[in-house]
């Protein structure tokens, strides 16, 4: 969930402020209907050895987020891209097509890596293609060589699943002009001829994810709220500052405090962190992580506090582990569509595809079993993101995450 590359902020402004996300889940109980009326990572730093210290709010540094969601009329069209001629991901013409995956997590992470590699895995058996390779759990230093290492493997075309990892793009997605190079990005990076993006505003993930917090905390009767990440990087600001704007659009009282761990991957960190918000009355806990989030949400389980997803739309539906709103900026959702545009020609290499909260279905935040009362509250949520009437509060959220 990584978002790096600080040029970008006047691109993602002209993009409907396309931002965001770290973060697989399997499968719980009933599965959320979206809302239904018209108008979501940096290099892992040592552990550390103290309990992490909560913050009020997080400071901006360097760095960069699905099930059914309604269409809107007054919003932001999905994507710049006109229709094409179909292609084939036969790109160097051995007769069968290889996808390859690197992501600088693990592959099993239950969150935001997992998403993309296993939706890149389910387009390749749909459509017939070879099993992917899958490389993950790529530290930022070893990137070039990494992705170098995958493009020579006969690959067609290679998914980048984090911002953090996409420096060498620059130089290989020229060096190795016949693969197509997708990125999921997050907060975006340089625009390249021959690299495709997927884009998606972190504001909007981050105030949806707050409203359906909100709403169940006024259900259970708590007050406080937290969110744990790994370093204060941009991206987390973002999203710690519109899911604050969203809590708090339900109760401006509620408490919301973000804990630093210095890795989305250090289960114990992250478990140390919990336990300090769990001694706090803590009894919301958003685990903005990755190889660390399940071990949040088991602890959350047992512990009976109202957790989330950190990408994946598939949290509902997971029988292993409870959660109780799905936060969806899901990788492997965005990438079946992206594939799909891109075999139609309707995306061609060199652009982004926007994704929008209350545009497109993949994005924005659910709750997992709500009431009636909390289901229309969520439509008016997507339905007020999609209006565009939040822009200069999510603009300002940017500016002060990004230093625009």
């Amino acid at each position: 969930m990584i978002r790096t590359s600080k040029t970008l902020v006047a691109a993602l402004a002209a993009l409907s402020f396309v931002a965001a996300a770290c973060g697989s889940d399997s499968k719980d109980a009933a599965t959320t209907a979206a809302p239904t009326t018209a108008a979501p990572a940096a290099t892992d730093a040592p552990a550390a050895t103290d309990a992490p210290a909560a913050t009020d709010a997080p400071a901006a540094t360097d760095a960069p987020a699905a099930t059914d969601a309604p269409a809107a009329t007054d919003a932001p069209a999905p994507t710049d891209t006109a229709g094409g001629d179909a292609v084939s991901l036969d790109t160097n013409g051995d007769g069968k097509v290889v996808i390859g995956v690197a992501t600088p997590g693990p592959r099993d992470d239950g969150a935001y890596y997992q998403a993309l590699v296993d939706g890149v895995t389910a387009f390749s058996e749909a459509h017939g293609f070879e099993a992917p390779i899958i490389v993950d759990n790529i530290k930022q230093e070893e990137a070039a060589s990494q992705l170098d290492s995958l493009a020579r493997q006969g690959v067609d075309m290679i998914a980048v699943g984090a911002g953090e990892i996409s420096d060498p793009l620059a130089d290989l997605t020229a060096k190795y002009s016949d693969i197509i190079w997708y990125c999921n990005c997050g907060a975006g990076h340089e625009s390249l001829p021959n690299l495709i993006q997927s884009g998606d505003d972190g504001s909007e993930m981050g105030y949806s994810a707050g409203v359906a917090t909100g709403l169940l905390m006024q259900a259970k009767g708590v007050t406080k709220a937290a969110m744990i990440g790994n370093n204060n990087f941009n991206f987390e600001v973002e999203a710690f500052k519109s899911f604050e704007l969203g809590l708090h659009s339900v109760d401006p009282t509620f408490e919301w405090t973000y804990v630093a761990t210095n890795s989305f991957n250090d289960v114990a960190a992250a478990t140390e962190a919990f336990n300090n918000l769990k001694d706090q009355g803590v009894g919301a806990i958003w685990p903005y992580l990755g190889g660390a989030h399940e071990a949040v949400v088991k602890l959350s389980n047992e512990a009976g506090i109202i957790t989330m997803s950190a990408g994946s739309s598939k949290a509902c539906a997971r029988t292993d582990l409870k959660y109780d709103i799905a936060v969806r900026f899901d990788a492997g959702d965005y990438l079946d569509t992206i594939l799909s545009e891109i075999l139609s020609g309707k995306l061609k290499r060199g652009e982004t595809r926007a994704f929008h909260v209350g545009v497109d279905p993949q994005g924005g935040a659910v709750i997992c079993n709500p009431t009636p009362d909390e289901q229309t509250k969520m439509d008016a949520a997507y339905a007020l993101i999609a209006s565009g009437d939040l822009n200069d509060e999510f603009g300002a959220i940017k500016g002060e995450a990004y230093g625009g």
